[in-house]
């Protein structure tokens, strides 16, 4: 089962209690039932992971770790899926949240678009608000989708797992 493979590189809770740079985030964070591997707790870590992947902005990990803690998310996961948008995928995911956002909002779609920092920086004005409602959807959408997977596929596997037991 994958819950037995991925317990190898969760950490302890009793380790975590003794690693003081994370005494910023409070004592919640020592939890144990934010580090099981559960349906529930894995599915709302991959709602908002897989949320905070989406958003453009810096310290996206911090922000799905202080999240993670109110949600009852396991926080492991959430962090490990903000990582969907890494240097590499980033300029795809962030110009097709800028399209999505622009389709949203019914704006003009900017056809001089040049792929540079000075162009981004300039035209910041006017791309903000479509690439950050296009994020939001995004993000929602692929949170929902990623959930309700989750639920799904486990369930699935439950049920499949007792099946096998009643055959034997």
């Amino acid at each position: 089962m994958p819950r037995n493979y991925l317990r190898k590189f969760i950490p302890n809770p009793e380790k975590l209690k003794k690693n003081k740079a994370l005494g910023v985030l409070g004592s919640q964070i020592y939890e144990a039932n934010l580090w099981h591997l559960n349906r529930k707790s894995v599915a709302r870590g991959f709602l908002n992971g897989l949320f905070w992947a989406f958003i453009p902005m810096p310290f996206q990990m911090l922000a799905s770790a202080l999240l993670a803690i109110p949600l009852r998310a396991n926080i492991a996961v959430s962090l490990t899926l903000v990582w969907i948008t890494n240097p590499f995928t980033m300029p795809f995911v962030f110009y097709f949240n800028y399209k999505l956002g622009t389709f949203i909002l019914g704006n003009k779609d900017t056809r001089d678009f040049k792929l540079s920092i000075e162009w981004i920086w300039d035209k910041m004005e006017y791309i903000w608000l479509p690439l950050f409602t296009g994020s939001v959807v995004a993000g929602l959408i692929a949170g929902a989708i990623g959930y309700g997977l989750i639920i799904f596929l486990w369930r699935f596997h439950v049920i499949k797992r007792w099946q096998q037991r009643k055959h034997r």
